[in-house]
């Protein structure tokens, strides 16, 4: 599948590029898209829920009443958790909700959603660029340009563009990241995939 490449302007610089099938031409597996998108949600879920049990709530462990002969149910500490302000039964307790998937399955998945948005002719390969200085109305200029200022946008780009992470953080719509740091949910989220030239032989050498 051959793809025009694009300057920052948004217009063909006359250039197309194939992209490779084993990364934008496979048969999309939703069962591994699923997995991975449900792993990268459990490791960012904190799990820092916490509630006090019998043990660690302050109190006195004197034993509040006599055995027998009250002609009420027996109790011992103040501490129990059938009274007010006792410890509470089976409540949560800091976890982590996070589980192991295959490296494999993660390739898989990432290789699934590219080929998706490959057939979807979601995909717009960009020229290298830079920036000088961080503008951030440099990069919604690059976006009207690339006529996806009103959707949801992921650019992959090399790890030294500085300039262009710091331009589009104020950005809702507009995300970027590297080869590196890319994953299936931020693929799966962005409407429009804009992936400059020369990250394609890194995506190649990361999920070959």
């Amino acid at each position: 599948m051959k793809v025009a490449v694009l300057n920052i302007k948004g217009e063909e610089t006359g250039r197309e590029i194939s992209l490779d099938k084993s990364i934008f031409g496979i048969e999309p597996n939703e069962h591994a898209v699923y997995l991975d998108v449900k792993n990268y949600l459990a490791n960012q879920r904190q799990g820092n829920a916490k509630t006090k049990e019998k043990g660690e709530v302050t109190g006195s462990t004197r034993k509040i009443k006599k055995q027998k002969g009250t002609g009420t149910a027996r109790a011992g500490s103040i501490k129990s958790p059938v009274f007010r302000g006792g410890g509470t039964i089976f409540g949560p307790q800091p976890r982590d909700y996070g589980f192991k998937l295959n490296k494999k399955v993660k390739k898989l998945a990432r290789k699934s959603v590219l080929s998706s948005r490959a057939k979807e002719k979601a995909i717009q390969i960009l020229e290298d660029f830079n920036f000088e200085t961080p503008k951030t109305k440099d990069f919604i200029s690059l976006l009207n340009s690339l006529s996806v200022s009103d959707k949801k946008s992921l650019l992959l780009v090399s790890s030294n563009n500085k300039n262009v992470f710091l331009s589009s953080r104020n950005l809702k719509k507009a995300h970027v990241t590297t080869v590196d740091e890319v994953n299936t949910y931020d693929l799966i989220n962005a409407e429009r995939l804009i992936i400059c030239e020369g990250t394609l032989e890194q995506l190649k050498e990361r999920f070959n």
